[in-house]
């Protein structure tokens, strides 16, 4: 499996770049499912996970965020006592231009400083305190909602409250 790049290789106030009819090449989402669990049961309590701060959250962390708050909240309600919604879509493309590496390296680059690159991937772009998750549930399984929710991947941590 490839190396994911590092996330600062995206950060920053860069236009977005949301328009896939016009971008060839354009990997697909992750995220297999946006509602889990029952939709039509209305539950008394909702938990949500959201963002401390304005950043780019990557599709195969949403998805991994997904995966890990249903095995956890299903195993203890039972597939009919929750409902947990993903809130965001990666509409953002990633764009990466790999530098040439190697004897004589120094010499190929300089031309491809401010190139455009290629797609590798999609992002949501998330404001401060916009919500990621929402899981339904009662209040018998308010305490392992919130832990269902705490679970999620390490590349989250630092932007959720």
């Amino acid at each position: 499996m490839a190396k994911k790049n590092p996330a600062h290789m995206f950060r920053g106030k860069k236009k977005a770049y949301t328009r896939k009819e016009y971008i060839g090449g354009v990997p697909a989402s992750r995220i297999t499912q946006f509602d889990i669990g029952s939709a039509t049961t209305d539950f008394s309590v909702k938990v949500t996970l959201s963002a401390d701060e304005e950043c780019l959250v990557r599709h195969n962390a949403l998805e991994s965020a997904r995966v890990t708050a249903n095995r956890y909240i299903q195993a203890r309600a039972g597939r009919e006592g929750y409902h947990l919604k993903v809130r965001v879509y990666p509409h953002h493309v990633l764009r990466h231009n790999k530098i040439a590496q190697g004897a004589g390296a120094d010499r190929v680059s300089m031309g491809m400083r401010k190139s455009f690159g290629k797609t590798v991937g999609t992002a949501a772009r998330v404001k401060s305190g916009q919500k990621l998750i929402t899981l339904s549930t009662s209040d018998e399984f308010l305490a392992e909602a919130k832990e269902a929710l705490r679970k999620h991947p390490t590349s989250f941590q630092h932007l959720v409250r």
